[in-house]
């Protein structure tokens, strides 16, 4: 991944393995909003549920006769159903809850038709044991679940967390170790001065990148919509992976249509969206391949392609490639196509990649034309997650 800061350009070093245990954490730990409030409506449409299949069996017993016993035993039993979902969806408490408000409603019922027969008092005994035994273990069955489940997400959080914390210090100590070596010969007045500050400059810049890759990561993209031409986005994203093509003996063909490419979109952002593709196909092609970056529109679609002739990926690379630090390759920070990903899409975009081994890779992103007049502004807030 390139990134482009005060006119330069820089590459990302190595600092990211595949780290599945930390994606694998569900959203509701990482407190999001959106999340919490389906789970808040849900909960309401399951609390109407809960009182009114209460509410309608209790008006089944009131309004059929007492002798027919038959209906009322099954009735009994239909409060089972109630007090269950009360367990599964609030737990203990809720169980225990829809418990006590069955039985405020049967009670009077009860009253009513009291008999001190024997048969009549060990039903309705049994039935209020077995039924208060149920909504107990069902809750506290359903809350222990809950807890374990909970527990163990926290611990495959922070394993992820941990394991992020490792590379992220063993890459931070590679370029600190060299900074210290060549800071201690200078002070012993050994070896070439210059070359030594050359090295300590680059490892300095190497540390600062991954630090920089880290916050941008974390941080939210703040995205600000306007009308642009997107062939200038396009050419201005080839000509900063220029320099690291021309490096490595790589071809930059870019491809635009003599017509412009009016679109609503976050520039810059998108600028660092297609470095990051680029980038990568730089990276995946040899010396003397060219990379194809081409666009064009497709009816209500604009849709570039990025397009190498390197080795192509595997499966599971391919399975796995927008899955934030993971990364097929010994460099790479894993984060380049999973922060293009993100960006794409929330200009409401898609992306899809096609690839085989020993042909290449093909990156097609399709954009949807804005019908916007004038160049208004909208700003958009986006945080990245692990989807």
């Amino acid at each position: 991944m390139t990134r482009i800061k005060n006119g330069n350009l820089y590459t990302d070093s190595i600092y990211f393995t595949r780290i599945k245990q930390f994606l694998s954490c569900p959203k509701s730990v990482r407190g999001i909003r959106p999340l919490e409030l389906k789970m808040f409506v849900q909960k309401k449409y399951y609390s109407i549920l809960i009182v009114a299949s209460t509410l309608l069996i209790s008006y089944l017993h009131y309004s059929t006769l007492p002798g027919v016993y038959e209906l009322h035993n099954i009735f009994a039993e239909l409060y089972y159903i109630p007090i269950l979902l009360g367990a599964l969806v609030f737990g203990l408490k809720g169980a225990v809850l829809t418990f006590i408000f069955a039985s405020v409603l049967y009670l009077p019922y009860i009253y009513i038709n009291w008999s001190s027969a024997f048969p009549f008092l060990a039903n309705k005994i049994l039935h209020a044991l077995f039924s208060g035994s149920f909504a107990f273990i069902a809750g506290f069955l359903v809350d222990r679940e809950r807890e374990r489940r909970k527990q163990s997400e926290k611990q495959r959080y922070l394993a992820g967390l941990g394991q992020v914390a490792t590379t992220i210090v063993h890459d931070l100590k590679n370029p600190l170790i060299t900074i210290s070596g060549f800071a201690r010969r200078i002070q012993e007045g050994k070896g070439d001065i210059n070359k030594a500050v050359q090295m300590i400059l680059d490892s300095a810049q190497k540390m600062q990148m991954i630090v920089h890759d880290v916050l941008d990561f974390a941080k939210p993209i703040r995205l600000t919509l306007k009308v642009e031409d997107m062939r200038n986005t396009i050419s201005l994203a080839c000509d900063s992976c220029k320099a690291k093509a021309e490096e490595k003996g790589v071809v930059l063909s870019l491809n635009l249509p003599d017509v412009s490419l009016n679109i609503a979109v976050d520039g810059l952002n998108m600028e660092r969206a297609l470095v990051n593709l680029i980038s990568n196909a730089v990276d995946a092609s040899d010396k003397g391949e060219i990379v194809v970056v081409q666009a064009m529109s497709e009816g209500d679609w604009l849709s570039v392609v990025v397009k190498d002739h390197g080795e192509g990926m595997d499966r599971e690379t391919l399975e796995n490639v927008f899955i934030p630090f993971y990364t097929g390759r010994t460099s790479g920070t894993g984060l380049g196509m999973a922060i293009a990903k993100k960006i794409i899409e929330e200009h409401r975009g898609g992306i899809h990649i096609n690839s085989q081994r020993g042909i290449g890779t093909e990156i097609i992103i399709k954009l949807p034309y804005k019908q916007v007049g004038g160049e208004k502004k909208h700003k958009r807030e986006v945080r990245l997650h692990f989807d």
